[in-house]
């Protein structure tokens, strides 16, 4: 029988202590170093370099960064401390507590934490990258046809990183008075020379002139990525990038028309792929991260911590993430996402919003049958058949027995102890956009056909239907944005660009929340934007000072 959940005198005593980083094998694959520490001539002195040049950007993504600590290695750090923690609906409730002050958004106002400076280092890093290739291509020797793709690549990676930069660093675009308030600094070149911040509205036209710049040079090459090479930026990375932009900046005519070209040949995935463990790309998938084994970050990959049979998951009490459960309360039972956590309707024998059971779970971390074996044996159960249909060639998920409210199984590992690939841009969120764009520009009926095309027309509810307006259909897109993007890196810019509070109901209550987070964020809160770290006022002589870098 599996170890079980006897936690009461044991959980607040366990210490997880990680294993040494080991060194991954080389390979074929991305044996190229970032474009900073190879000289120029080697980087984009031909134009078979200059795509492994691409390699090295898209390695940059999905590489532990050393000098930061453990666990920061690119998208998966931004996914997680930057978007999944401090969200509404994404919960890690057996580290809540330490990490409160990150999910509750206490720590985007002091501009000498390391916290405030990654993922501003971290995207220059990118900019700097593109940046060399976008200088020296057009000189670099071979395949004209290869160099064009490797320049639009290179403008689309360069947006990327500039538009993800406005997340954390700029103010939404309504608070920015028409875009006249301080945004990012755009290095365009590779002068390292001081430079002061540019206004919101001149990033947004910079991101949109490359996106447009991007867009033109793909249409003028046949050269393409390879079918597999989903960690490549392409022309509907592009497209993508700027509907992205677009929906930030409420350019909603723009948004939609953008979104709808990035999804061109990428349909929507299968209700079986949706069930093949969120580590591999599937037809959707845009744009992602590169995750084979011959490249294992081992235990700093997303998988490793977040995945419900990587490693935390599979050896500790941890857990992998859990949904909040009064999202997951207005989506239908026979939704094949609602499948993926373990919500209430799957143990109806058993109130779990009812905070007086509590012989159902242990509500200072929201484990499931805690006391009560009839609870343990039916969530076990399901496990397992889930696992069963969905993910059976991999390792089965919580093999120590912990079962948390909303506990997910969406995303896997293919190999140990975190192996997989991330999906940073996919199909389902190009519909979404189509359905937000859609409602500001007062198309309600088209916003509805989206939601149609996203749930019921992909299989994912096939009795879907929508005929809601107003404040009801946005609530409804708000909510299948939330459920389908779910751990996906999506939660903090979500609200910030929707002007909405973030209200985390507490596990006493008939929520997910753990006591440490079961707070209020509300939307005129300053610390919704990160200031610019003191490193970069520091040895940029364009800043007088800190104080007023984000007025």
């Amino acid at each position: 029988m599996k170890m079980k959940r006897y936690i009461n005198n044991v959980i607040v005593s366990l210490t997880l202590i990680s294993a040494p980083l080991l060194v991954s094998c080389s390979s074929d694959y991305l044996d190229t170093a970032p474009t900073e520490s190879v000289s120029t001539g080697d980087a984009v002195g031909n134009a078979d370099n200059a795509y492994k040049a691409l390699n090295g950007i898209a390695k940059t993504m999905s590489t532990q960064q050393y000098a930061w600590g453990g666990g920061v290695a690119g998208e998966n750090r931004i996914i997680v401390v930057y978007e999944n923690y401090p969200s509404q609906d994404y919960f890690y409730n057996y580290y809540a507590q330490g990490w409160a002050p990150i999910m509750n958004l206490k720590y985007s106002l002091r501009n000498n934490t390391s916290y405030d400076a990654y993922p501003w280092y971290y995207y220059y890093t990118i900019i700097g990258q593109a940046n060399t290739i976008i200088a020296h291509i057009d000189d670099a020797t071979g395949d004209d046809e290869q160099k064009t793709y490797v320049k639009a690549s290179a403008l689309t990676f360069r947006a990327y990183a500039f538009e993800k930069l406005m997340h954390y660093y700029a103010p939404r675009w309504q608070d920015s008075n028409n875009g006249s308030a301080k945004g990012v600094i755009l290095r365009l070149d590779e002068s390292v020379d001081g430079l002061a911040q540019s206004t919101v509205a001149e990033c947004y036209n910079q991101i949109y002139k490359d996106c447009e710049d991007a867009i033109t040079l793909f249409g003028q090459t046949s050269f393409e990525r390879s079918s597999n090479e989903v960690w490549i930026a392409n022309e509907n990375t592009a497209h993508a990038v700027y509907a992205r932009a677009a929906l930030s900046k409420q350019d909603y005519t723009t948004a939609l028309a953008q979104a709808k070209l990035a999804k061109q040949g990428f349909p929507l995935m299968s209700n079986t792929d949706y069930y093949a463990g969120f580590c591999r790309p599937t037809s959707e998938w845009i744009f992602g991260s590169f995750g084979d084994a011959t490249e294992n970050m081992w235990y700093w990959s997303y998988g490793t911590q977040y995945a419900c049979n990587g490693y935390y998951a599979s050896e500790t009490a941890n857990g992998a993430g859990s949904i909040d459960i009064t999202l997951t309360d207005q989506i239908p039972d026979n939704d094949i996402r609602k499948g993926l956590f373990l919500t209430a309707d799957k143990f109806p024998s058993f109130d779990l919003s009812d905070p007086t059971q509590n012989d159902a779970y242990y509500q200072t971390y929201g484990i499931l049958g805690v006391h009560n074996d009839d609870l343990w044996n039916e969530v076990d159960a399901y496990v397992d058949a889930r696992h069963a249909i969905g993910a059976s060639s991999m390792e089965r998920p919580y093999s120590p027995g912990y079962y948390y409210i909303g506990g997910q199984l969406k995303f896997y590992v293919f190999d140990t102890p975190g192996v997989g690939y991330l999906p940073f841009i996919r199909t389902s969120e190009m519909i979404l956009i189509e359905a937000e764009a859609n409602y500001f520009l007062k198309n309600e009926a088209a916003a509805q056909a989206a939601l149609v095309e996203l749930n019921a027309t992909s299989g994912r509810d096939k009795g879907y239907s929508c005929t809601k307006t107003g404040d009801d259909l946005w609530k409804e897109i708000r909510n299948y944005r939330a459920l389908e993007l779910w751990g996906e890196g999506f939660g903090f810019s979500d609200y910030k660009r929707w002007n909405m509070d973030i209200n985390r109901t507490g596990l006493d209550k008939g929520g997910s929340a753990a006591a440490a987070i079961a707070v209020s964020v509300k939307a005129n809160d300053p610390n919704w934007t990160w200031v610019i770290p003191q490193w970069e006022s520091d040895y940029n002589d364009a800043f007088k000072d800190t104080t007023d870098s984000n007025e």
